[in-house]
């Protein structure tokens, strides 16, 4: 099951990377078995953000969570 708990235990593991280039991540919503987020400093506008969001974050939450369907970027 997904819950926001779960979420948020693999963001707290990527956060780091993000940091380091000035951005991170938030956490918005979970609904079923997605989640909502948002990109905040760097990483709003970063021209890779799309590619650290869905190779780098919802890879690392389907690692975690088989279950997991998609990541929206809001």
């Amino acid at each position: 099951m997904i819950t926001r708990e779960r979420v948020e235990s693999v963001l707290e593991r990527v956060r780091p990377f993000m940091q380091a280039d000035g951005g991170d991540i938030e956490l918005l919503d979970i609904q079923g078995n997605s989640a909502d987020v948002r990109l905040t400093g760097m990483c709003a506008g970063c021209p890779s953000a799309h590619m650290t969001l869905y190779l780098g974050v919802e890879t690392a939450l389907r690692e975690e969570m088989p279950e997991f369907e998609t990541l929206r970027l809001c």
